[in-house]
């Protein structure tokens, strides 16, 4: 079931809402569900016993009480008859003189009481708790010293005193089930939100190579959507402006033909040597003329794309290049596998291939992958290019006039063709002048995509 294409204001509201109920619902539960920690009532006896001990003891298990050793007493508030009361038992209950014992209050929740207080047992506590009591109770913030034989103090408090207190657990107990809870309905509005704007954005660097790729699918917020529809719309008008303009070249050119061959018939009468060189500049025209024809029918033409071995479709190129006697090779070759049209792509090594032959002796040729990345080179030991002029021989008949002449080069439609070709697979190429001398034609190709 598809979800209702809500505005991303929305959506991201809504994902806080949620959060939040989520959070307090766990906290409501975890608070429900635990029973309420009981005052902490500590007797002399478990006193005794943890110092006794001179370490951890837990008379009951909501009583913990903890020592820690001193250099100096406590200190707090130590004067009062109740706190007297309490140092007394417990000298008497150790066999210490009472000096050497320290009662402090630390906060203002401490309560000494006994059965000679019933009126204040009847506010802390159950009156049935208390009533039979044997000897003073003690409950709140304190901490109780005892001096040592050594001159050091014995310090005994409760666990909250020295550490985190049951309830300041239970809060952080709260907080890790709420991140715990939350994250995953977190990831996946994020992921709900941000997947559909990186496709927009995959799109548009996809519309850059290849006009004719498919339109975006209309998903995610009620903004991503109505901006996916606007790209598909631009995408349309786009491809619809680009054909338009390549069909109206395509037009023109197919109707030169029938003014040059009058022209052809008609400079028959006249004499030479003018006759000749207005012939030569009609074959020039014509070249150009089916040149861009060929150009134009290649580029409107659909693209068969499939698996293909990029390293094989490079030797074959190379070995028909050397059944003409041209010495052509490929130096290394690993086997990698791309998504392309083999017709388009072989014209495109062939067009690398012939210019490498024309404007130098030799061509070599290495296949190997970088990343994600099919990289194919061309190399040839001519003269080079200028560095002024590497971008703009892949403008349409473009010649760089020093070494690529009209007697030795072609029409100038050969690396606007690899251009145009590498772009529309994904990739692209570039031509590099070489340090030992030549021209360098690296391409790039996007890998086949592994299947799941």
């Amino acid at each position: 079931m598809r979800l209702p294409r809500l505005p991303l204001f929305v959506q991201t509201l809504g994902l806080i809402i949620v959060s939040l109920v989520v959070a307090q619902a766990l906290s409501v539960v975890v608070i429900l569900s635990l029973p309420p920690p009981p005052p902490l009532i500590y007797t002399v006896a478990e006193v005794v016993k943890a110092v006794q001990a001179d370490g951890n003891t837990q008379a009951d298990p909501r009583h913990l009480l903890m020592t820690k050793v001193a250099p100096r007493p406590p200190v707090g508030l130590t004067t009062g008859s109740r706190r007297a009361h309490f140092r007394e038992a417990l000298s008497h209950a150790l066999g210490v003189p009472p000096s050497s014992i320290v009662v402090a209050q630390l906060g203002t929740k401490f309560v000494v009481f006994g059965v000679r207080k019933p009126q204040i047992l009847q506010r802390e506590v159950q009156r049935e708790m208390l009533l039979d009591a044997p000897e003073p109770l003690l409950m709140g913030s304190f901490e109780i010293g005892i001096r040592r034989a050594d001159g050091k103090w014995l310090v005994v408090a409760p666990r909250s005193t020295f550490g985190i207190d049951v309830w300041q657990m239970r809060l952080f107990i709260v907080l890790a089930l709420s991140c715990l809870a939350v994250a995953p309905l977190s990831w996946l509005f994020s992921r709900r939100i941000a997947a559909p704007i990186a496709a927009l954005a995959a799109g548009a660097e996809r519309l850059g190579r290849d006009p004719g790729a498919p339109p975006l699918p209309l998903r995610g917020s009620a903004e991503v959507s109505s901006a996916a529809a606007a790209f598909n719309e631009m995408q349309a008008r786009l491809r619809k402006y680009i054909d338009e303009r390549t069909g109206m070249l395509g037009a023109i050119a197919h109707d030169l033909r029938t003014p040059l061959t009058r022209v052809r018939f008609r400079v028959e009468g006249i004499p030479e040597p003018l006759r000749t060189k207005l012939i030569d500049d009609i074959d020039q025209m014509e070249a150009m003329v089916a040149s861009t024809l060929s150009f134009i029918h290649d580029t409107s033409q659909p693209h068969d794309r499939r698996k293909l071995e990029v390293s094989s479709l490079v030797e074959t190129v190379m070995d028909e290049a050397s059944l003409t006697g041209a010495n052509a090779a490929v130096e290394s070759a690993e086997r990698v596998v791309i998504d392309g049209d083999p017709l388009a792509l072989k014209r495109l090594f062939v067009n690398l291939v012939d210019n490498a032959l024309k404007f130098g002796t030799t061509a070599r040729a290495r296949v190997t992958t970088e990343g994600d990345l099919a990289v194919i080179e061309v190399e040839d030991d001519g003269p080079g290019v200028p560095e002024s002029e590497i971008e703009r021989i892949f403008e349409p008949f473009h010649r760089v006039e020093a070494s690529r002449s009209r007697a030795t080069g072609g029409i100038g439609l050969g690396l606007s063709v690899v251009r145009a070709v590498a772009r529309g697979h994904g990739g692209d190429v570039v031509l590099s002048n070489r340090p030992a001398g030549g021209l360098s034609a690296r391409v790039t190709l996007p890998l086949a995509a592994a299947k799941a």
